[in-house]
């Protein structure tokens, strides 16, 4: 049996365990922040070399190609790559700054610092996974499908938004996402409300705009 209890039941007199259950996991927290800047870093880099790639190679078609509706493709991708690479430098993966906030934390032993230097960024890998993340490249790509369509080809114009739109996705669920997973794993804990203690499991869970907790017995 599952009971969700929604940020507000914490202000109540629940006792509920700290992310790691004492002074002695700091490997679990290793595990997140330190290989979650480590993927932040690979994925900054690895999707920065592939829009420099093809800001490169779009820049050579849209001169060097043979065919004139290439030329104008090349440009308008090239348009596409440029903004995409000046985007992964002016909104980077918050982990590699996180980490460096708990080395901190860890340095002073703040365990509950920790807790909620891992809530926040749960929160922000939620939030880089949603719906506000695909604006921006729904209104790259349909500008350029719009420019496409008004050349007279309709058909590019679709691949062009379809592709476009398929390369955003793959770059937003290839994100870091080790301390949402890490949250929303059940661990042991107990709820004491007077005389009657529970036993059981519970799992933060978060959200853009809500933060809450599950449990079961």
């Amino acid at each position: 049996m599952r009971l969700r209890l929604w940020l507000c039941a914490f202000a109540c007199a629940f006792t509920l365990p700290a992310f790691a259950q004492s002074s002695s996991d700091w490997a679990a927290y290793d595990d997140v922040f330190e290989n979650g800047a480590r993927q932040a870093n690979l994925w900054q880099w690895g999707w920065s070399g592939i829009y420099a790639t093809s800001l490169a190679v779009n820049v050579y078609q849209s001169s060097e190609a043979s065919d004139s509706d290439d030329r104008f493709d090349a440009r308008v991708g090239a348009v596409k790559s440029a903004l995409a690479l000046g985007g992964m430098f002016t909104d980077r993966q918050p982990h590699p700054a996180a980490l460096a906030r708990y080395e901190r934390l860890k340095a002073s032993g703040d365990l509950s610092g920790v807790q909620a230097l891992g809530l926040e960024l749960a929160r922000a890998e939620r939030e880089r996974r949603g719906w506000g993340a695909r604006v921006g490249s729904l209104v790259v790509n349909g500008l350029a499908a719009g420019v496409i369509a008004a050349d007279g080809r309709g058909d590019d114009a679709a691949l062009n938004f379809a592709s476009g739109m398929l390369v955003n996705e793959l770059q937003i669920w290839t994100q870091p996402n080790q301390a949402s997973s890490a949250i929303n794993r059940f661990q042991p804990a107990r709820v004491s409300m007077g005389p009657i203690t529970l036993e059981g499991e519970y799992a933060l869970t978060v959200a853009p705009n809500q933060l809450g907790a599950t449990w079961r017995y």
